[in-house]
């Protein structure tokens, strides 16, 4: 793949998988950090190209994309 990623973000995109319509709340929940450790996670994932959200915040869901 060729992208470096932290033990907490490779967990995010295993959770990601899992469920494409999971909550931060959720997220954060199963691997034991803080909401904002989520989204800071998630902002560096999607700046590596791995990931993006499709629809709204509310309403929409999480894709990964496969490199």
């Amino acid at each position: 793949m060729g992208v470096k990623l932290g033990e907490n973000e490779i967990k995010i995109l295993e959770l990601m998988e899992d469920n494409k319509y999971i909550t931060t709340k959720e997220f954060s929940e199963h691997i034991k950090i803080s909401t904002t450790a989520v989204d800071n996670n998630i902002s560096k994932l999607k700046k590596k190209g791995l990931l993006r959200r499709i629809g709204s915040p509310k309403g929409g869901h999480w894709e990964v994309i496969e490199k």
